[in-house]
């Protein structure tokens, strides 16, 4: 394992009674990078991080983190790590102040110690204006704050985040995405379960998708997206008469066959020749007078490869560079919709 590696994991299998859930797992993970684990439930997710934490041991293979094996060496593991499961775990009867100060002092930062790193990090986190308050009183995301905080409390080389936004909206999740962004610039390692597919394409350097207690695929967000397929133009017809020219508009491009859904009143096709197919699909669909009420460019998302590798229904739509209907009217060879 080299220095720069901050998780390893070589074959990683643990079995259960009724189920095997992990079939020999590998991972591998730079340090100061982030790793996003996309599964769907019961894929092996957390069993990998609970092995990877040092909670569970593995029944075969091994793993190393931050520089030493899980099961030779829980303890160095530990001081080394943080852990945010899939539920905050912080006292809800303590304040905010009293839980950071609680973890400084088991710690043994010292009395003084852990006043000055719980100050840090309720500055850090936001939570300042609510560190006197009862936990309990605490939303959603600001106990997620804090629970990472807690994690952070001992400045972990490596952090494991489990589902760490589930049931939060979407500011919270962004605050909490903000704040996992600042601990990597700061060197620490994460590595992130999510079944927010973009959340894993905000967050991760690079994403193992886990299917079945196995790897199935694994890249950059934009390596596993190339994977599944070009972009691909999708016009929204006004009305449902003109779906059949808009179709042959589209055919006429030359590459693959288009795909109509008469329900959703859409036709679209890949574009094999980028910006070139949208500027000649755009002169077609003039041409045979169909008026479009939308017209996009679809890019793959990871919406895409996870369905695809998993069989799992995508959750979110995927992203769109649109252009309203009144551009197609002065579009030319070269101009962009």
């Amino acid at each position: 394992m080299g220095t720069d590696t901050a998780i390893l994991a070589e074959g990683l299998t643990k079995s259960y009674a009724t189920h095997t859930a992990l079939h020999g797992v590998d991972l591998s993970v730079p340090s100061g990078t982030v790793l996003g684990v996309l599964g769907p439930n019961g894929a092996g997710k957390t069993t990998t991080v609970r092995i990877l934490a040092t909670l569970l041991r593995p029944d075969g293979g091994r793993a190393v983190v931050a520089g030493h094996d899980v099961a030779r060496a829980p303890r160095e593991v530990r001081r080394r790590i943080g852990l945010a499961g899939q539920y905050a775990a912080v006292d809800g009867l303590l304040t905010g102040r009293e839980n950071l100060v609680l973890l400084g002092r088991l710690l043994r930062l010292g009395r003084n110690g852990a006043a000055a790193r719980a100050q840090e990090l309720l500055d850090r986190f936001g939570l300042l204006d609510a560190a006197e308050r009862p936990v309990g009183t605490y939303s959603g995301g600001m106990r997620r704050r804090l629970d990472l905080a807690a994690c952070v409390v001992g400045e972990p080389e490596v952090l494991f985040l489990d589902e760490p936004t589930t049931g939060l909206d979407p500011v919270s999740r962004t605050v909490l995405w903000k704040v996992v962004r600042d601990l990597v610039a700061d060197g620490v390692t994460v590595l992130l379960t999510t079944q927010y597919l973009e959340e894993a394409d905000e967050l991760a350097d690079r994403v193992v998708v886990i299917d079945t207690g196995k790897v199935v695929a694994e890249g950059s967000p934009d390596e596993l997206k190339r994977k599944v397929g070009t972009d691909s133009l999708e016009v929204t017809v006004a009305r449902p008469e003109q779906l059949a020219d808009a179709a042959a508009a589209l055919a006429a491009l030359g590459g693959r066959v288009p795909t109509t859904d008469e329900e959703g009143l859409k036709v679209s096709v890949p574009l094999e020749h980028g910006l070139d197919d949208v500027a000649a699909a755009a002169s077609e669909l003039r041409g045979r007078g169909v008026t479009a009420a939308d017209f996009q460019v679809r890019r793959p998302s990871l919406d895409d490869v996870f369905f695809a590798l998993t069989g799992a229904a995508a959750t979110a739509k995927a992203p769109a560079v649109s252009a309203p209907a009144s551009a197609l009217a002065s579009v030319e060879g070269t101009e962009k919709p």
